[in-house]
């Protein structure tokens, strides 16, 4: 049987997307002790108290107390005598997500980044501006990184509503020179509004047009919850039903059981061309970063056995890091 490594298997131009979607639960493996200040990340059973908001809903009466963030959402959102609690809460749920910051030894985020390529896609529910700050203190090394959608908004991006283009909040649009505005970030869970946003219309769209293009679809520490089924439907429909998918390859990083993970994304995955990590590092992506389209054809598909490529995990400064990519970088070019 012979093998072959992965910096070995040249790239393919107009090779299919890799395609990653990433969830809380990817910043929770990301940033187990908060983040680059020591800040905790909050989920949605303990946003109430992680960023300070007890304080206003008791002002109004509310009990908050066991009780998840959306589902108090749904409640001052759709009560008019809650307005002024409402923009309280969404302007302090923006200002502390947006103040979150990395630590400056590589992170997850770093790497996940890294291994991907400018044909790839990373899709994120995620508020926080992670993914965003991995983008912008990479692409001052490495040119030929992937393309990010934020399906539910994100405090660092923005968008243009001329001419349909996405960037930093606060910045301008290279074609018309407006302002970005600001996509939204909070929405009540009975009414998952996806389509009267334009921001977030246009970036579903993309998910659509990309992810069915995908060969290989990485869902990342993403929960599925049941109450963003509209999130689901749309998901499903842009990959496609399974008996459509009987060449792809579907990757699920999560630290819940292969059961459950599998009963919740059934109707994703055909017969057994799927397989479940649970830590990052474990994943094909991680293994065979850069190249992890290649190596997939040339293994499952050329039935050429791949040896392994990992990334290095263990290096404690970006530019160690950015000198390692370099290696396989140099092959691109």
């Amino acid at each position: 049987m012979e093998w072959t490594r992965t910096e070995e298997i040249k790239t393919v131009e107009n090779v299919r997307p890799h395609f990653v979607l990433v969830g809380a639960g990817a910043s929770c493996a990301a940033f187990p002790n908060g983040d680059g200040k020591g800040r905790r990340l909050p989920l949605m059973n303990d946003l109430v108290s992680v960023v300070g908001l007890d304080k206003y809903f008791e002002d109004f009466g509310i009990q908050w107390k066991g009780q998840n963030f959306e589902d108090l959402y749904v409640k001052v959102a759709t009560d008019n005598n809650y307005l002024k609690l409402k923009e309280k809460i969404e302007y302090e749920v923006d200002l502390y997500f947006s103040q979150l910051t990395l630590p400056e030894e590589p992170t997850i985020y770093d790497f996940l980044i890294l291994s991907l390529r400018s044909q790839d896609v990373i899709a994120t529910f995620n508020w926080d501006p992670f993914l965003i700050r991995a983008y912008r203190r990479n692409k001052r090394n490495v040119q030929s990184l992937p393309y990010l959608l934020f399906l539910h908004g994100n405090v660092l991006s923005g968008f243009c509503d001329r001419d349909n283009t996405f960037g930093l909040r606060d910045a301008r649009c290279s074609k018309c020179g407006s302002l970005f505005t600001p996509t939204k970030l909070l929405y009540p869970i009975d009414n998952k509004d996806y389509i009267s946003d334009k921001g977030i219309a246009t970036a579903w769209q993309e998910v659509e047009r990309k992810m069915g293009d995908a060969l290989f679809l990485t869902i990342y520490g993403y929960g599925a919850p049941k109450s963003d089924r509209a999130a689901m439907d749309l998901l499903s429909s842009a990959w496609g039903t399974p008996e459509q998918r009987n060449f792809e390859q579907i990757e699920i990083i999560d630290i819940r059981t292969e059961e459950e993970l599998l009963s919740q994304w059934d109707r994703f995955i055909h017969t057994h061309h799927y397989h479940v990590v649970n830590n990052f590092y474990d994943s094909w992506l991680a293994n065979h970063p850069r190249r992890s389209i290649e190596a997939f054809i040339s293994q499952y598909h050329d039935a050429n056995f791949v040896e392994g490529n990992p990334l290095p995990s263990s290096a404690s400064s970006l530019q160690e890091v950015w000198s390692w990519y370099d290696g396989l970088i140099h092959y691109e070019k």
